[in-house]
């Protein structure tokens, strides 16, 4: 089969393009064809060596794939199903999709959406997943349409392009904030009332409490802007965070928390029990419009993703990039 394979060597982790064995597929009840994956940030590191993203070799890369069921063992799926597996340890722990076999437990994969073809099941991937995640968990906690605004950071990426188009679709007055000032149409056209410099989040705290601004928040971030999200937080609301873009310490104070009850919300879409998993594709199937995934999409081939990775990682990637793994 065609695909990607990384391999640990004493100078780092070297990625290598052409024919690999089919008989070093991992264990699974399902084989799965694949025809799409997408790119996404930890993809972008996996792809350009980073240590600690993979932790066995060697390694098929891609956290996302969706094809077509070729055998299964498993009475949850049968030849010709159209599945996708998003997160679950693929291009950590279990080979990935950035080749044109995969085998998986039947717990990875769900049912594709009869809403979305197998390429628009990646134009989501982990970060639309993750994306209605976040939505739904703020939701869960209280929010509603009519309140304060909700802010999305990082919103011209691919989690924060459908957490803008999510949230307009249910009814909220979005501010997506960017670093990416130019990509302001983009963003209004998926939604969003205002668009906002980043610096306005991520500036250095003058005092730990700040005017309360925010309904809620996705923050795909984290660091200073998450600090900052924290800050601006209204009474009682919260904020979803499920990036590390901007850094992994948290500079805050408690006083968020005890003195106006603010929360936050965790988000991981890798460990996730498949009952819950179809949930969520469910809600998506509902709210995000397949002709929307089309504008918010740009499709590249296998060959092109060492390229593609350095891009998505130095956040030149609007939206969202899916991978053409069929030839």
């Amino acid at each position: 089969m065609r695909g990607w394979l990384l391999t640990k060597t004493d100078s780092g982790i070297l990625p290598s393009f052409g024919e690999i064995d089919p008989a070093g597929l991992p264990p699974g009840e399902v084989l799965v064809r694949v025809a799409w994956s997408s790119l996404n940030y930890k993809d972008g590191l996996a792809m350009t060596g980073v240590p600690g993203v993979v932790r066995a070799f060697p390694m098929v890369p891609g956290i996302d794939l969706a094809g077509v069921v070729e055998e299964s063992s498993s009475p949850s799926f049968a030849a010709g199903d159209l599945v996708a597996v998003t997160g679950c340890g693929l291009s950590e722990r279990h080979w990935g999709g950035y080749a044109e076999l995969a085998r998986v437990p039947a717990e990875f994969a769900v049912p594709v959406p009869e809403a979305y073809s197998l390429r628009q099941a990646m134009a989501i991937g982990t970060a639309g997943f993750t994306a209605m995640q976040c939505v739904d968990a703020l939701e869960r906690h209280g929010l509603q349409p009519g309140g304060r605004d909700v802010v999305v950071t990082g919103a011209a990426g691919g989690v924060g392009s459908i957490a803008v188009a999510l949230l307009a679709k249910r009814g909220y007055r979005v501010i997506a904030s960017t670093g990416r000032l130019e990509e302001a149409e983009y963003l209004k056209s998926l939604g969003a009332a205002e668009v906002m410099d980043r610096s306005e989040l991520s500036a250095p705290a003058t005092r730990p409490l700040e005017s309360e601004r925010w309904g809620g928040a996705v923050d795909t971030v984290g660091g200073d802007t998450l600090a900052g999200l924290i800050r601006t937080l209204g009474h009682g609301c919260a904020v979803a965070a499920c990036g590390l873009a901007g850094g992994v310490a948290l500079k805050t104070t408690v006083l968020p928390f005890i003195l106006r009850g603010v929360s936050l919300l965790g988000v991981n879409s890798v460990e996730v029990a498949n009952a819950e998993r179809r949930r969520i594709w469910e809600l998506l199937a509902e709210n995000l419009n397949g002709n929307l995934l089309d504008s918010v999409t740009a499709e590249i081939g296998l060959e092109e993703l060492p390229e593609a990775a350095k891009r998505v990682l130095a956040g030149q990637v609007r939206g969202r990039v899916v991978v053409r793994v069929a030839p």
